[in-house]
């Protein structure tokens, strides 16, 4: 299942594909995005994995930029 989710305070797309790539790593994700322009993420991923997924994919966006969050 693809879902998209908003996020606040990513400050450059630098950052927006570091994020990428830390959230395509994370076990169960199919596939990941991150689009700095509009300040979103999109995962596809089982959906009973989403809870545990999103939780370690905030991680991996604060250890990029401390500021930013996604909104779920």
């Amino acid at each position: 299942m693809k879902k998209t989710f908003d996020m606040e305070n990513l400050d450059c797309a630098n950052c927006a594909s570091k994020m990428e790539t830390a959230i395509s790593k994370i076990k169960g994700v199919e596939s990941a995005g991150v689009n700095f322009i509009l300040q979103r993420l999109t995962i596809e991923a089982p959906e009973e994995m989403f809870p545990k997924i999103l939780k370690e994919a905030q991680k991996a966006c604060r250890k990029v930029d401390v500021d930013c969050k996604i909104i779920y």
